[in-house]
């Protein structure tokens, strides 16, 4: 059992030299990717929504760290037939050494790490999607030597889970952070307010901007996600037709001149990105897709040989 486990939930879990802690651990395991850190170790995988990188990093990077991992479908297990989240806790908890969960409900995962006695990690839920942001910081320093004074603009919907981390993270951190999209898909007051908060200490820069040309100048990161997430299938038209003046294109990239275009896959190409940026000069989403491996292992090394103070 772990007495005195971590876990991931949120961003705001991390104080900003734990951020900083990952990030040294991400890149030296760049360079030594096989570290017996999970050995001995099983991790099980509860995802009750679909998943390409976020699946298969974890399943990789377990591996690559020496442990083994569990793949449990929401629907084979007895969550899919009404067990309750603690009950299945409790149980997981006697087998398991650590669980990823990938899911629609924040407050299930929040009900599982408080019962279960081992390291639980926000795979993603509705409200947030803390290991992609660390990913995209990550990336960001890799790509212009720091997240430090950096402009970073989100576009599209700015009250989903993705806007949402990425509020959390960039005031933690103290970034200038800039959102940009339709009045009726903005961020969550509860998150913005949270953000507002950590800015005051950090010194970070939120600002909410409608006119995408203005959001965009001197931009250093182009950011975007998908106009409609898991769920949200039957407002798909609606929701295009709403952001389509923030959609990323080589007209309003150019705005930005030398910025890096980053999105979290999988894109809808020609509705929040043109094909022509997606694959342009300026795109690292496949770097940053790489990252998801090498910062996942990051967060699970951290997790697993750090101890909470």
């Amino acid at each position: 059992m772990y007495y005195n486990k971590r876990d991931l939930l949120e961003l705001c879990d991390l104080t900003k030299d734990e951020f900083e802690i990952i990030f040294k651990m991400t890149k030296e395991l760049k360079k030594k990717p096989f570290q017996p850190i999970l050995k001995n170790k099983t991790l099980g995988l509860i995802f009750s929504k679909s998943s390409t990188r976020t699946r298969v990093s974890f399943e990789v990077g377990i591996s690559q760290l020496g442990g083994n991992s569990l793949f449990l479908s929401h629907n084979e297990i007895q969550l899919g037939r009404g067990e309750t989240v603690k009950d299945t806790a409790l149980v997981l908890a006697r087998y398991l050494d650590g669980v990823i969960i990938r899911t629609y409900s924040h407050d299930d995962v929040i009900e599982f790490a408080d019962v279960a006695r081992i390291p639980v990690i926000n795979g993603l839920t509705d409200l947030s999607h803390p290991c992609q942001v660390l990913t995209d910081l990550y990336t960001i320093v890799e790509k212009l030597g720091t997240y430090k004074s950096k402009k970073i603009v989100y576009f599209g919907d700015c009250n989903n889970n993705m806007a949402n981390s990425w509020l959390i993270g960039s005031s933690i951190l103290g970034c200038h952070f800039v959102i940009s999209g339709h009045k009726d898909y903005m961020p969550d007051k509860a998150v913005l307010s949270k953000a507002y908060e950590f800015a005051k200490k950090s010194n970070a820069r939120i600002e909410i901007i409608d006119d995408p040309f203005k959001a965009v100048k001197n931009a250093d990161v182009v950011y975007t996600d998908v106009w409609t997430s898991m769920g949200q299938e039957k407002e798909s038209k609606i929701r295009t037709k709403k952001l389509q003046n923030w959609q990323i294109n080589k007209e309003l990239l150019k705005e930005a001149k030398n910025a890096i275009f980053m999105h979290c896959l999988p894109a809808h190409r020609g509705e929040e990105v043109t094909e022509e940026v997606l694959e342009g000069k300026q795109s690292v989403v496949i770097d940053q897709a790489e990252n998801r491996l090498h910062v996942q292992k990051g967060i699970l090394k951290f997790i697993y040989t750090s101890k909470r103070k």
